[in-house]
């Protein structure tokens, strides 16, 4: 074991000042060992409509800034932040229960890339010339040689709400195109674990962002958030977390036609072919249990099996599991860490209760025994049917349902039965047919033989995951709105 990381914010910032949170602070609770962390701010609703105010008095001279003083700034936090890795990634380990892998390689070094990738030049997704048209005259007015601009502007004011699972990370993609574009923010972290989201937030302070661009709230309950989504002063709400809120959110802002991008639930299938490389197969699936204890929206928890190798991938998932470590999350050899709250881990557990009524449990299936205190869950392995609860539902842990197939039609109706379509997968040695498969899977992003992920893809969910597309460019195109420019030569 570390030795123990505390750390106490109490303020938040807002038009750039640091003040105190209006409802006091609350604890943070380390998953793997249900102590406290520290105390975080709790903002009272007030807090929250003077930070969204604040951010609508400084948009107009944020949106006018030159394109290449705003990137600056985008650079030189990318660089506060990589100097910040040693001093966040305890922090960051403690209040989110990522493994010492997890949490060193996927939260500050993807964040601080983040705010570098949205450094570069900006000019080739903000404006585009069309080809002129010749016009008639019409009623309306002479013709012409008419041409035309196509130029993004900025939203205005940008709600960013992030999810638990990956803090950093994730409120960094959404809040450095965000700036890059023109627009400010009100950062609100997820009430789990929100310090190192506020250390962002006084790095970003830090490095020279007017007053008002930046600002942050924090609570434990959701009504300063709720402000967020209803307030006339901001524009857009980007958040991510379950479709249950997200639809809350939509609901909320419909009144004042709020701009939304929202990456909700996720039930991916990986699509597994009888000519499929079965320990391939086993290292991508396994990656639900040994990827930050399967909370990841992006996670294979369901292997649609062909038949005739179903029994060969089921067992070899099931030694896989087997081989995983579970334990404290700062331990090297660890692999599977805790889930972030003891209601979390009731939840999980209550899913894998009803797949062994409804299925079978043919691996983990409860909490580790070795481990006392936290909130762990095993890796878990549940045979069945498409049916099951499990296998319907968004469970955010380290369970994977297994279901077979017989042929290839059977095999893609399987994996788009599911109110869900976030990122799917298939393996195949017959390329051709992966790619004619993936593209008649309804989900927004599909890997072939692998659970890597291109970040300049465009990324977003069908269905029920989802509203809109981020990463590389097109995140970009999400915090901005088109307009055209006509003029007659």
């Amino acid at each position: 074991m570390a030795d123990k990381v505390t750390k106490d914010e109490t303020q938040l910032l807002i038009g750039g000042s640091w003040v105190e949170a209006g409802d006091g602070t609350y604890d943070i609770i380390n998953p793997a060992t249900e102590e406290v962390v520290g105390q975080a701010p709790n903002a009272s609703v007030a807090d929250a409509e003077a930070a969204a105010a604040a951010a609508r008095e400084a948009f107009p001279a944020w949106a006018a800034t030159p394109v290449e003083e705003r990137l600056a700034l985008l650079k030189k936090a990318a660089g506060a932040l990589h100097a910040l890795n040693a001093e966040l990634v305890p922090l960051v380990i403690a209040e989110t229960g990522a493994t010492a892998s997890v949490g060193s390689r996927m939260q500050v070094p993807i964040s601080a890339a983040r705010f570098d990738r949205y450094s570069r030049d900006i000019r080739h997704v903000q404006e585009s010339m069309l080809p002129p048209v010749v016009t008639e005259a019409t009623p309306l007015a002479p013709g012409g040689l008419i041409s035309a601009l196509a130029y993004r502007q900025p939203v205005g004011v940008v709600a960013a709400i992030a999810s638990y699972n990956f803090p950093l990370t994730n409120m960094a993609g959404k809040v450095a195109p965000a700036l890059a574009m023109g627009n400010t923010v009100v950062m609100k972290p997820a009430p789990q674990d929100p310090l190192a989201v506020i250390a962002l937030a006084r790095v970003l302070d830090e490095v020279g962002f007017p007053p008002g661009v930046i600002n942050i709230i924090n609570s434990q309950g959701p009504a300063p958030a709720s402000v967020l989504t209803t307030t006339p002063d901001v524009d857009m709400v980007s958040f991510t977390g379950s479709t249950v809120v997200g639809q809350r959110i939509a609901e909320a802002g419909a009144p004042t036609m709020k701009r939304l991008l929202m990456e909700l639930g996720g039930k991916g299938a990986a699509l597994v072919f009888e000519d499929a490389d079965i320990a391939k197969v086993v290292t991508a699936i396994g990656s639900t249990w040994a990827f930050h204890s399967g909370q990841i929206c992006t996670a294979p928890t369901r292997a649609v099996v062909h038949r005739s190798i179903f029994d060969q991938v089921v067992a070899g998932l099931t030694a896989f599991a087997g081989r995983l470590t579970v334990g404290d999350p700062t331990e090297p050899s660890t692999v599977v860490g805790p889930v972030i709250s003891g209601a979390q881990q009731g939840r999980i557990l209550d899913y894998i209760e009803s797949g062994r009524t409804e299925g079978e449990v043919v691996v983990g299936g409860g909490r580790p025994e070795h481990m006392a205190r936290g909130y762990y869950v095993e890796p878990t392995l549940v045979v069945g049917s498409n049916d099951m609860r499990c296998a319907r539902e968004e469970i955010f842990g380290p369970v994977v349902v297994a279901i077979p197939f017989d042929d290839e039609d059977e095999g893609i109706a399987i994996a788009n039965d599911s109110e869900f379509g976030l990122y799917d997968y298939v393996f195949s040695g017959d390329t051709p047919r992966a790619f004619r498969a993936a593209k008649r899977l309804r989900a927004g992003h599909v890997g072939i033989n692998t659970a890597q992920r291109n970040m300049d893809a465009p990324f977003g969910g069908f269905k029920m995951s989802g509203v809109g597309r981020d990463g590389g460019d097109a995140s970009l195109e999400a915090y901005s709105e088109m307009q055209s420019i006509i003029w007659s030569s």
